[in-house]
């Protein structure tokens, strides 16, 4: 079965679907000047439009891991998270702190799914 990947760039795909199954690059913020609350709406906002192009939504997600850049900013990343994802549509999640690629960043999120 062939690999269908999403907007190619020359490091990386933000999204390759194979096999029904949909795995997306890791999402940060587009404007990485606001508070963790603002770059986790952001991140979720582009999780669900690239899910949408995959075929794919919240519904679906098989697993997330999700990076902190300050694993003290974890209450407010969830506040975000819960009002987004769908009750009863929990995924496998994992939470970690590390360094992102830039010091702006406060959060980044992959995430794996099945196509609808």
């Amino acid at each position: 079965m062939a690999i269908q990947r999403f907007h190619v760039g020359a490091r990386m795909s933000e999204a390759a679907v194979h096999n029904g199954v949909v795995y997306l690059s890791g999402q940060v913020a587009e404007d990485p000047s606001r508070d963790v609350g603002g770059q986790t709406r952001q991140v979720l906002a582009a999780i669900d439009k690239l899910l949408g192009e995959t075929g794919s939504d919240k519904t679906q997600l098989l697993q997330v891991t999700i990076f902190l850049a300050d694993i003290g900013d974890f209450s407010a990343m969830n506040a975000e998270w819960d009002k987004w994802v769908p009750a009863g549509h929990t995924p496998p999640r994992a939470t970690v702190e590390s360094k992102l690629a830039r010091p702006a960043y406060k959060v980044e999120i992959k995430v794996i799914a099945a196509q609808k």
